[in-house]
């Protein structure tokens, strides 16, 4: 019952989060919102920053089984790559997404409770991405540099659609990474020529 009471206050909390924000709001505040006691709070999640970061896990989770479902759909990296970006970037995402950069901006200022996060904000997501890459034909070292690049300019993709609102100019860049990320380089027998 207890792991029931917790998912469903989690979720409600990810719910109201990613419409206001959670930089000024207070567990009492949070809690009155949800319509819940910032005890039950408290007595789930350990501390706000405890409840945050079950929520950055919870939203990172549901994005890389996202991609495994996608995976699942099509053997086309490039089309892979396509429909990947068409779900993150939707609009109907975009407070989940400005919640995780939020979060990471507290990463980067080194606030204490967001160890967990840092250490596994970009570790979680490399190794499935490097095995996916591999499954579609990449060779293992460069899967993984594809991995750790694909990551970085999709957070920079979002990021500059979140900040910019430009969704065209950002969509056309997602689509050349899309057919140069699927692109594997054809290893060379000889040096070039110097010119």
């Amino acid at each position: 019952m207890s792991g029931t009471a917790k998912q469903t206050l989690l979720e409600r909390c990810l719910q109201h989060l990613q419409e206001v924000g959670f930089s000024d709001l207070s567990m009492r505040e949070l809690a009155a919102a949800i319509g819940t006691s910032h005890r039950m709070l408290h007595y789930h999640f350990g501390s706000r920053d405890g409840l945050l970061v079950e929520i950055v896990n919870l939203m990172e989770a549901r994005q890389r089984a996202a991609l495994a479902a996608l995976e699942a759909d099509t053997s086309d990296l490039t089309e892979l790559s396509r429909a990947f970006w068409k779900r993150v970037s939707d609009p109907a995402l975009a407070p989940a997404e400005r919640l995780f950069f939020e979060i990471y901006a507290h990463a980067l200022n080194g606030r204490p409770w967001t160890a967990g996060f840092r250490e596994s904000v970009v570790t979680a997501w490399t190794g499935p991405v490097t095995d996916m890459l591999t499954r579609h034909g990449l060779p293992p070292r460069q899967a993984g540099r594809a991995a750790r690049l694909s990551l970085a300019v999709g957070r920079g993709l979002l990021l500059d659609l979140l900040a910019t609102g430009d969704q065209a100019a950002v969509d056309d860049a997602a689509e050349l990474f899309a057919e140069l990320i699927a692109r594997v380089e054809e290893p060379r027998d000889t040096p070039p020529s110097p010119r």
